[in-house]
């Protein structure tokens, strides 16, 4: 029971807080009763928002009952911890950005952080699909979406949940950026980190991204290839003229063993993105293989970071690259 409830002198009062539930009298911050006015304060931090309205019709109900009372009043109260936003970008696409974002997230989520997923990738949706969630519509409270539950701990908010699978997104810029501002201002409960799978280049949803909800810092893919990176260097520098820090620089498509041979081939090259990230003074977060169990692990919605395997292991060796970096850790 919180102080201003034990200072409460009013035997009406006390009588009342004595016929709550526990679980519901912890939350209580105070508790008045005067002219037959119950007037409640209840603490409703880490109560899911589609729950709350239940709730508060339950604790109506409950004290509507009680003896010298005529009316109740309930306030709700959430103290909401700072939210932070951790983006993942890249300079060009078809490099897997998304594909690190999606278990990014849920390596985060398994080392205990309460994270969330925006799918910023206004006219390339495809978180969905890689967290197994498509044909999955949100729901609304206040105006405002309530994420996908989603699986594997990571809720969830992706245009692919609210646009017909294959249709076209036919979007000017400023209607792009106020889709994702809807989708990072909704109800998004005690998650403490929100990742931003971003489109691929430094076009109008990065900037509203940049000017709207300033990231703590961003990640930023590449393949080996010298093309890629002069793209990924774009990337790097808009973040930086915009006072965002970067991470650091993961390597996709890094290394292909072949399933008849185990011979390791590199057809994109390797080591180009750890040269680049030594180049420009940045952390080298780690290496992605070019392997075909994350491919179709991703397109069966099954995300290897889930899983116990050898996969998993490299996202979550980024995961705690990067978790330490978001606790002040330098790298």
């Amino acid at each position: 029971m919180s102080s201003s409830v034990g200072e409460m002198a009013s035997e009406g009062t006390e009588r009342l807080l004595a016929t709550l539930p526990g679980a519901v009298r912890e939350r209580v911050r105070s508790l008045r009763l005067a002219d037959g006015v119950a007037t409640i304060v209840l603490d409703v931090a880490g109560l899911p928002v589609e729950s709350r309205a239940p709730f508060e019709g339950e604790i109506r109900a409950l004290l509507t009952t009680q003896t010298g009372v005529t009316e109740v009043r309930v306030a709700m109260v959430a103290e909401r911890a700072p939210r932070r936003i951790l983006a993942v970008g890249s300079g060009k696409g078809g490099v897997g950005k998304s594909t690190l974002a999606a278990n990014l997230a849920i390596a985060l989520a398994r080392s205990g952080r309460k994270v969330g997923l925006v799918d910023a990738d206004i006219y390339g949706p495809s978180q969905p699909r890689l967290l197994g969630s498509e044909g999955q519509k949100p729901a609304a409270h206040d105006s405002k979406m309530i994420p996908i539950a989603g699986k594997w701990g990571v809720p969830l908010l992706s245009m692919g949940h609210l646009i017909e699978p294959g249709k076209a997104i036919a979007w000017r810029g400023p209607m792009a950026g106020n889709a994702l501002s809807q989708m990072i201002d909704a109800h998004w409960g005690d998650t403490e980190l929100l990742v931003i799978d971003l489109p691929p280049g430094t076009g109008d949803v990065q900037l509203t991204m940049l000017q709207r909800f300033k990231p703590a810092g961003a990640v930023i893919v590449s393949t080996p290839q010298d093309l890629a990176l002069i793209d990924a260097a774009r990337a790097i520098e808009l973040f930086r003229q915009t006072g965002v820090p970067i991470v650091g620089l993961v390597e996709n498509m890094a290394g292909y063993a072949c399933p008849h041979c185990g011979e390791i081939s590199d057809p994109f090259g390797t080591g180009g993105t750890e040269s680049a990230a030594r180049e420009l003074g940045l952390p080298f977060l780690g290496r992605i293989p070019l392997e075909m169990a994350i491919r179709r692990d991703s397109d069966a919605g099954l995300p290897p970071a889930a899983g116990d395997g050898p996969q998993s292991a490299v996202f979550a060796a980024i995961a705690a690259k990067v978790g330490r970096w978001l606790d002040g850790e330098t790298l």
